[in-house]
């Protein structure tokens, strides 16, 4: 991991990160723990997400009260920094629009257009999101290529 490198998490980096019970938990955690001084940022889609994905009725998940505070928590983490989304989905999806073929990939395009306006680079689980970037591929890290590697 570069020192220069700063990262916005995807929601299922987010999630795992947070979630001792999430089947790659330890290895996010290994590599968020890797370096002390790892750069790292949420935005609105991040914690929304994060919210939805963590109190979604099913066993175990937490409540939105619970939620939020983890939320909170973070923010006191060191590297913690918040991103501000200061452009349209359009403008900052477009570069990927020639590789965007599904509804499950808008919030994928979304992040990663951010992660790119902004010199970022989004840490995720996603394996697909490496096709989406295309020629932007350094604006993805593969958390568990990189845990495994």
């Amino acid at each position: 991991m570069s020192k220069a490198n700063r990262y916005l998490l995807d929601v299922n980096v987010l999630v795992a990160l947070t979630s001792t019970t999430h089947v790659h938990h330890q290895l996010v955690k290994e590599w968020f723990n890797a370096s002390a001084d790892i750069q790292w940022s949420v935005c609105a889609f991040t914690e929304a997400g994060f919210v939805r994905t963590v109190t979604a009725p099913r066993p175990g998940q937490l409540s939105m009260s619970e939620a939020t505070t983890v939320l909170a928590q973070l923010t006191k983490h060191p590297g913690y920094r918040y991103q501000p989304i200061n452009a349209d989905w359009q403008t900052l999806c477009s570069p990927f629009f020639k590789r965007l073929y599904g509804t499950k990939q808008v919030t994928d395009a979304y992040l990663l257009g951010l992660a790119l306006s902004e010199g970022l680079v989004l840490a995720t689980l996603d394996k697909p999101i490496i096709h989406l970037a295309g020629e932007h591929g350094n604006h993805v890290l593969l958390v568990l290529s990189k845990a495994a590697g």
